[in-house]
């Protein structure tokens, strides 16, 4: 393809434009890592974007292309350029693909005894959500839930950031803490508790915060965070509120490793022992 046309003017408002992204159920996916898991965990990519001209594409592009998996569409250099994540770069491919639908009520957790679920709450930045999103997949945390209008996790910074992550794992929006409440209630069994945990930078009360390593998190948890302090009506839906051991306020996804490295070592060493 030589010329803009309707198709080019589209992809490219996928790039910032939140709305129309999810008026059409569509956001564009880029660089090799990112395609790669995309295909890999099945999601539904519509439509390979790639560079035409010199120099020629690097290999893994030319063998995406030669599949034949997914139609293919090429636009030279001048097109190719609108749909960069960063203006100015030229990518060599780009994905278009159609968003999957997770909602709350049907998330099935591999682990019906111990689930660990990640919830966001107003990620302010999409850069941080998709580290968020990325951190919860490497400690092994079985979804990410993000409430409020905070950052969209079909951004084009967000699907960068993550790494492949949001193909692998559920991330669905939830309205609030009521929604969470509901959500540990329908996958807590006898015998199988889950706990929300909400994580707070410091000790607001004296007594109303437990530092992180002393509390146990080898039944199933949902770690609630935000990037400031939780209100009120947050605090009240939670089960335990734990404070990190920090001189100063750390970042959601630096929040988030510490936490969840927490849950990992105690049910490592559970298994050990």
């Amino acid at each position: 393809m030589t010329t803009r046309n309707a198709a080019v003017a589209e992809w490219q408002a996928y790039l910032t434009n939140r709305n129309r992204r999810h008026r059409d159920g569509r956001f564009l996916i880029q660089g090799r890592d990112a395609i790669a898991a995309a295909l890999h965990h099945g999601w539904p990519v519509q439509t390979l974007v790639y560079r035409l001209g010199a120099p020629a594409l690097p290999g893994w592009a030319r063998d995406l292309l030669e599949a034949g998996a997914v139609p293919a569409v090429g636009l030279v250099p001048e097109l190719m350029v609108e749909l960069a994540e960063n203006y100015g770069a030229t990518p060599e491919l780009v994905a278009v693909a159609a968003m999957r639908s997770v909602r709350a009520d049907e998330f099935r957790p591999l682990s019906a005894r111990s689930p660990v679920i990640l919830v966001v709450e107003r990620p302010e930045s999409p850069l941080r959500l998709g580290g968020l999103i990325h951190t919860a997949h490497a400690f092994g945390a079985g979804a990410v839930g993000v409430c409020g209008p905070g950052a969209d996790e079909y951004d084009p910074q967000c699907v960068r950031a993550s790494a492949g992550s949001l193909f692998a794992l559920p991330v669905f929006r939830m309205p609030g803490p009521a929604a969470v409440r509901t959500l540990r209630d329908r996958h807590a069994r006898p015998g199988a508790d889950i706990r929300i945990v909400g994580v707070t930078p410091e000790d607001t009360q004296p007594g109303d915060t437990r530092p992180v390593d002393e509390l146990d998190f080898t039944g199933g948890t949902i770690v609630v965070l935000g990037e400031a302090d939780l209100g009120a009506a947050w605090r009240a839906e939670c089960d335990e509120l734990v404070r990190l051991p920090a001189a100063g306020t750390l970042a959601a996804p630096c929040t988030a490793s510490v936490v969840l490295y927490e849950i990992s070592r105690q049910r490592l060493a559970l298994r050990r022992g």
